[in-house]
């Protein structure tokens, strides 16, 4: 692939940081556009994200800026690595300056506050009616940006119909520390990036209890199937789940205090509030506003998922840890692993 595509991200949180610094690092033109006009200076003239990386430098040839029309000049692809509270409004905001033939990709694991809409179906909606040649995928995995931009070995899963936009991704970003695979499941690689930091502030509060290891490998073990019914019902492919953006990413997410959804389990854990926990992390906890998105759904399409009910109940309705996790363990013993009864009654 030519060193001359322009690549644009748009967020310029830890995610988008480091993926902008992957991509740059790679020998490619790479703009970073964030939000806050001083921040995006600071990074600019410092070399370094202090606010969400501090202690990294970046590329020399990465450009942050807060310009979105200069950011988006040019640019052949685009990723989106913005919460999802505000990922339409961002959209919206870039469509102007995106040029036909663009490929924009999602990293953004979360579902919109709007309804049960995933960001790639708000990329189609926003995009695919004034775009020629619009080109979504989605990019999700076990990648802490942490570790990424310390230039740990990693993997990641690039997801679209389009192959042209798969090659492309992972030209951009593999190399000797990053390994790109693919899928053609975008629906399922999306909602698995989504569905598992409900289960990470489970893991969280867990650990704060100190269960033990056999605990925890229950509580994954469940929550992965929990995860392929819902999928299973939504039209998914729940073999996606057994995938580096499935069990890779549940793995990560429910074992490590780099996750802010642990951490606001583990908050919870330890007695404190959800509002409390929330403003400690100080970062967007996507699993919160996806824990209520999911129950709804499912419990529209009657699917059984007692770990999202009981942390749901735990949240929202007063419900204490000791009372749910007696229900759980006196509740009807099902089969192991089965897909086809994911829709059933309660």
């Amino acid at each position: 692939m030519t060193k001359s595509i322009h690549v644009t991200v748009l967020g310029g949180g830890s995610f988008g940081t480091a993926i902008a610094n992957v991509i740059a690092s790679n020998g490619f033109n790479t703009h970073l556009w964030m939000r806050d006009a001083k921040r995006a200076q600071q990074v600019q003239q410092s070399r370094e994200n202090a606010h969400y990386l501090p202690g990294f430098n970046l590329a020399d040839t990465l450009v942050a800026t807060s310009d979105l029309e200069k950011s988006l000049s040019g640019a052949n692809v685009v990723f989106v690595s913005v919460p999802s509270a505000v990922f339409r409004e961002v959209v919206c905001a870039a469509r102007p300056f995106m040029g036909p033939g663009v490929m924009v990709i999602s990293t953004t694991k979360g579902i919109s506050r709007d309804g049960f809409i995933l960001m790639s179906q708000i990329l189609e909606q926003e995009l695919g009616r004034r775009i020629d040649d619009l080109a979504i995928g989605v990019l999700s995995g076990p990648n802490f940006a942490r570790e990424m931009i310390q230039g740990q070995i990693t993997g990641s899963v690039v997801a679209s119909t389009n192959h042209l936009l798969v090659e492309t991704v992972q030209s951009l970003l593999s190399s000797g520390k990053f390994r790109i695979y693919s899928s053609k499941d975008c629906y399922g690689v999306e909602l698995a990036g989504a569905l598992k930091n409900i289960y990470a502030i489970i893991a969280g509060m867990t650990q704060a209890r100190q269960y033990g290891n056999n605990t925890m490998a229950l509580l994954m073990t469940r929550a992965l199937a929990e995860m392929g019914r819902f999928a299973h019902a939504l039209g998914a492919d729940p073999m996606t789940f057994l995938g580096l953006a499935g069990v890779g990413d549940l793995i990560l997410t429910c074992n490590s205090t780099l996750s802010r959804n642990y951490r606001v389990g583990y908050a919870m854990g330890e007695g404190k509030s959800l509002t409390r926990a929330l403003k400690e992390v100080r970062q967007v906890v996507e699993g919160v506003n996806t824990l209520r998105l999911v129950k709804e759904r499912a419990e529209a399409l009657k699917v059984h998922m007692p770990l999202a009910n009981a942390l749901y109940a735990l949240l929202f309705q007063g419900e204490t840890a000791d009372n749910i996790i007696k229900q759980l363990m006196l509740s009807e013993q099902n089969s192991d692993v089965d897909f086809t009864g994911a829709i059933r009654d309660e």
